[in-house]
């Protein structure tokens, strides 16, 4: 269980920021969850649970996707079950139970860059963006590329509204975390491919991509691709499955996505 010295409930996000830096103790409240899962003792910890992040809001071509809306929301949100042919339900429906997804916030997963998670390769192949306080706009590639964490505060993820998507798991139990995962979508701008749980961050399969976005696709093209995305990306192993294991496995759940998506 993580423990801290002092407890703040914020008004803005211009007094969570600036407790922030006074300290690399100091840390930003999400759901919590998954800090309860470790031993860490932290100075301050900022709650942002009043600063109105929980929201998933339809405007113009985008969803916006606020910071503390949990996973149980993305399940439910009507908004998000028409989205990309409700993907983000998916890839959150099956993790744990009920209880836990309703503790779970978007922001405090993607902004940690979890290697087991199910939501970020989602994001990833839906082309996300994340909106950081000082830092702005950036795309959710380029941030999970960035070594470490920032010293910054996750607002919200921002999605485009158009496309179809598949997302594909494996685990050795219902409410277990997966062994693997991937995400394929389609808009007009082509096909984007994430692999998940590798077991480390998400990635995406560039040369898969560029064989299906420069052919016309066939069976004969899928293999190609899938082929490509086994030696492209690197899987490594851990107590859930071994990287060789996880890369014949993502074989057949990239295959299966991309048909999906035609």
């Amino acid at each position: 269980m993580f423990s801290f010295k002092n407890y703040l409930a914020v008004t803005s996000l211009e007094e969570a920021y600036n407790e922030l830096l006074k300290s690399k103790k100091n840390i930003i409240l999400g759901g919590t969850s998954y800090l309860r899962m470790g031993n860490i003792a932290y100075n301050t910890a900022i709650d942002i649970s009043n600063l109105s992040l929980n929201y998933i809001k339809n405007e113009g071509e985008y969803i916006h996707i606020g910071a503390m809306t949990s996973f149980r929301d993305l399940e439910t949100s009507k908004i998000t079950q028409n989205l990309f042919n409700g993907i983000l339900d998916k890839c959150v429906r099956g993790i744990i139970g009920v209880q836990f997804r309703t503790n779970v916030t978007v922001g405090a997963t993607v902004f940690s860059k979890y290697g087991f998670s199910d939501l970020i390769p989602t994001l990833l192949a839906m082309d996300a963006s994340v909106i950081l306080y000082k830092g702005g706009e950036i795309s959710l590639e380029n941030y999970l590329k960035e070594e470490g964490l920032r010293r910054d505060i996750l607002v919200e993820v921002k999605v485009k509204k158009d496309g179809r998507g598949s997302f594909q798991s494996i685990r050795k139990s219902k409410t277990d975390y997966a062994i693997t995962n991937t995400c394929v979508t389609k808009t007009e701008a082509g096909i984007r491919l994430a692999i998940g749980v590798r077991p480390g961050k998400a990635v995406l399969a560039y040369k898969a991509m560029e064989i299906l976005n420069n052919n016309e696709i066939t069976d004969e093209i899928i293999d190609r691709a899938c082929e490509a995305m086994t030696k492209e990306i690197i899987f490594g192993s851990n107590m859930r499955g071994t990287g060789e294991y996880r890369r014949a496995v993502s074989k057949t759940l990239v295959k299966r996505a991309i048909k999906e998506v035609l």
